[in-house]
């Protein structure tokens, strides 16, 4: 997996890449073509049969982000979800004269999250699974085996309980996602399906235009990258409460997911497309970071120190090269993502400032890209 930011690139790897079907599914391939319940399929432009990555929406992947959303501190340089997202949500609640299972839970939810931190990689977990209802019968069947994949009659069943399991080890954890998911479940019911499905409606002309966008211009210029890096098939979602920090699966080839931002307007809706390219340098920038860190700052934690600063300038290298139009608008995204004020004329230099990287990490990702590039 290539989990971006703060959390684990990692954390997920042993499941990448597995397809399960009925109680849950890799979010790649076909996801866009058969929106599950709770979709909502992108208008379809002329060249999309062609199209090898494909945008899609899913309410799960909202609901679920959405909720780490109500319950988390987000202290991260790039935010995990949009600024300002959980004071927003509550304001429309109470308007609403709405309160849910998950608010009233909240605290117990947040110690348990500030005890185990690694709880915040459950995150990824709606992107191996194609609707709200998989998922629960999903977590259902990982609570009654708890947590044990031998405890499960099938294979398939046993891969479901195997990737709850990677985010959920132990009873405490599996205590605190019983709690949540039926937390997530109330609230689905008193306020975010309705919501939800609102903003469906009102962001729909955005979707059109992003989708146009990518399919007829930016997948075919990042299109070699994708193919050389083992990425060249999957489905974007885009997701209401994330901001500059994505979600991906990857499994190589065709099984691969990314969670990126579902911009607000249409003259936004190229920031969808630079938290992609953030996404899929992950790829190399590990590797990189890998190569040129001692085995002394790998375990104290200094390496993956680097790994936020690297997915947000090695996406400034990739850009450069195959969509050099985009730069300018991916450097003040992220500044602004990071609260950090630029003028145009400042801005390679206040994303160097913000996001500083060893020379050797940095010449490595351009080396690399490069050999990516030149493979093509």
């Amino acid at each position: 997996m290539l989990a971006t930011g703060h959390l684990s690139r990692t954390l997920l790897a042993a499941a990448a890449g597995v397809i399960l079907a009925g109680c849950a599914s890799a979010a790649g391939s076909g996801a866009a073509a058969q929106p599950a319940a709770g979709a909502t399929a992108p208008a379809a432009t002329p060249s999309r049969a062609a199209a090898t990555w494909t945008i899609a929406t899913r309410y799960h992947i909202d609901l679920w982000l959405h909720g780490y959303a109500m319950i988390e501190d987000d202290t991260t340089r790039v935010p995990y979800f949009v600024p300002g997202y959980r004071d927003a949500m509550l304001a429309l609640e109470k308007r609403a004269n709405v309160s849910s299972q998950l608010m009233v839970n909240r605290d117990a939810l947040r110690a348990r999250l500030a005890a185990n931190p690694q709880l915040v990689g459950g995150q990824f977990l709606p992107l191996y699974f194609d609707s709200w209802e998989g998922m629960q019968r999903g977590i259902d069947l990982f609570l009654r085996a708890n947590g044990d994949p031998r405890r499960a009659g099938d294979r398939e069943s046993q891969q479901v309980i195997a990737i709850l399991a990677a985010s959920f080890p132990t009873a405490a954890d599996r205590d605190w996602l019983r709690l949540f998911a039926a937390g997530l479940a109330d609230e689905s019911t008193r306020f975010y399906r309705s919501y939800w499905d609102q903003q469906q409606r009102e962001r729909s002309p955005v979707l059109t235009v992003l989708d146009s966008l990518w399919t007829r211009v930016y997948l075919p210029k990042l299109q070699g990258y994708l193919n050389n890096t083992q990425q060249g098939s999957g489905t974007i979602f885009v997701s209401l409460p994330l901001d500059g920090e994505g979600r991906t699966i990857s499994g190589g080839g065709r099984s691969n997911a990314v969670a990126v931002t579902f911009p607000a307007t249409e003259r936004a809706a190229t920031d969808a497309i630079y938290v992609f390219a953030h996404e899929v340098i992950g790829t190399i920038a590990n590797q990189v970071i890998a190569d040129n860190t001692t085995p002394a700052e790998k375990r104290t934690g200094v390496a993956a120190g680097y790994t936020s600063a690297a997915a947000v300038r090695g996406g400034t290298l990739l850009l450069a090269r195959v969509a050099p139009e985009l730069v300018q608008g991916y450097e003040q995204y992220y500044l602004r993502s990071a609260r950090v004020p630029a003028t145009d004329a400042d801005l390679d230099a206040a994303l160097a400032r913000t996001f500083p990287l060893p020379a050797a990490i940095l010449d490595g990702m351009r080396r690399q890209i490069d050999i990516v590039l030149g493979g093509i």
